[in-house]
């Protein structure tokens, strides 16, 4: 039996325990066989900005933009980066990028030490949104091309037609650059020139982004332009790994063909081809075997097919002028010419520029006529049919006409006028 001084031995032993384990809790000491608890990790670790790789953190970074006149040698200067270091880098850059290609209006991004000298550590251009060109300034001159972390989306542009096509998109608040890259791909089959209010386009096309900042509009991947009341449809498609893709329409016929519906990209018709029309500068009426296409002066003309140029002079009435022979067949001719960008007998390609609008010769404003021969003879370019080029073949249609019925779904979804963000699979 414990007697009462066996009690007491017992009792002051269980406080010592207890208090031992106390002690021992407080400390964060670990027993024996148990593992150490794991300090916790701070959940709000900082991250730090980079820009073009760099910690935004370790520099002074300043942002400009080229101005007119200025050059790299004379930018880093204001920079006090010394005359041999600027030599050298030049010489790096030739290999990578061409610094006399630096325009102005293009940004600049500098990075410079946070102590009190200020040395420039970096120097990087950029053409463009997306691209760059980081001079390294420090011991070791490197000068290397670099392109930003780009994301793409596939998203949808549509508008009803008021007005002209470039004014309808304006409207909309759509990128301009996506009303030309439409204008190439209908070159062949529309003819802008004569569109009216009521037509309507819906397109895809890829629009690229830098955290969430929209930089380019990429691609067109499917379009559908309706012109009174018929639609023409336009899907990119590469039909081999090995080759480039094209544009075709929803039987796979390729939309490209062997003359351009007009010499320039976007205007209006002022005077349509015509046995009988009143010239305005001359004053009585005379046969009119041209259609003239108003434009700002010093538009771009373009060939309309490829061929050679037979003649490239200057008349009274004609003023400045492109002759163009094609094949055996064919030859256009293009007038009224502010100044020619072509000689006589140079070789040029569809869509290559011949010359800028002007209103030389018998003319009253800024224009060009346009004129069109066939065996000879002159006639209206815009009732001429001219064959495609090499339609898809029959091995892939089967796998084509499933990619169109897919498209056409996407494009039946959009909603006139209203940005759409749609998946890229």
């Amino acid at each position: 039996m414990f007697t009462h001084r066996d009690w007491g031995i017992a009792f002051s032993l269980m406080a010592i325990l207890i208090v031992a384990v106390i002690v021992l809790s407080s400390l964060n000491l670990s027993l024996p066989g148990e593992r150490a608890p794991q300090a916790k990790k701070d959940s709000t670790e900082k991250i730090i900005p980079r820009r073009f790789g760099l910690p935004l953190d370790s520099f002074n970074v300043t942002e400009s933009v080229i101005q007119r006149n200025e050059y790299l040698a004379s930018i880093l200067e204001l920079y006090n980066v010394d005359t041999n270091t600027i030599s050298r880098l030049q010489a790096k850059s030739k290999y990578v990028y061409d610094v006399r290609k630096m325009k102005a209006g293009a940004q600049y991004t500098v990075f410079a030490s946070k102590d009190t000298t200020h040395k420039v550590c970096y120097f990087v251009y950029q053409p463009n949104a997306i691209d760059y060109v980081m001079y390294d300034l420090r011991d070791s001159v490197k000068v290397v091309a670099g392109k930003r972390q780009v994301t793409a989306r596939l998203e949808t542009a549509s508008g009803i037609i008021d007005g002209s096509v470039y004014e309808t998109f304006q409207r909309s608040g759509i990128d301009p650059s996506l009303a030309m890259k439409m204008a190439d791909l209908y070159a062949y089959t529309v003819d802008f020139y004569s569109i009216h209010d009521g037509d309507y386009f819906k397109i895809l096309y890829e629009q690229r982004y830098i955290k969430d900042e929209p930089v380019e509009t990429g691609a067109i991947q499917s379009a559908v332009f309706s012109h009174n009341g018929e639609k023409f449809y336009a899907f990119y498609y590469r039909s081999d790994t090995t080759e480039a893709g094209d544009y075709y329409d929803e039987k796979g016929k390729s939309l490209r063909k062997s003359f351009l519906k007009a010499p320039l990209k976007f205007s209006h018709i002022t005077s349509g081809y015509s046995l009988r029309r009143f010239h305005p500068v001359q004053k009585r009426w005379k046969t009119h075997l041209g259609t003239d296409y108003a434009a700002p002066e010093g538009t771009p003309i373009i060939a309309t097919g490829d061929g050679v140029v037979i003649e490239s002079e200057f008349t009274n009435n004609n003023g400045n002028f492109v002759k163009i022979k094609h094949d055996d067949t064919y030859s256009t001719q293009y007038l009224h010419m502010t100044k020619q960008a072509v000689r006589a007998g140079q070789s040029v390609r569809q869509g290559q520029v011949i010359g800028y609008v002007g209103s030389t010769g018998l003319a009253t404003g800024p224009h060009v006529c346009y004129r069109f021969w066939k065996n000879g003879k002159q006639v209206n370019p815009l009732q001429q049919t001219f064959p495609p080029s090499v339609p898809l073949p029959d091995s892939v249609m089967t796998r084509f006409s499933g990619y169109v019925l897919k498209q056409q779904q996407q494009l039946n979804t959009v909603n006139m006028g209203v940005v759409q963000t749609l998946s890229m699979n």
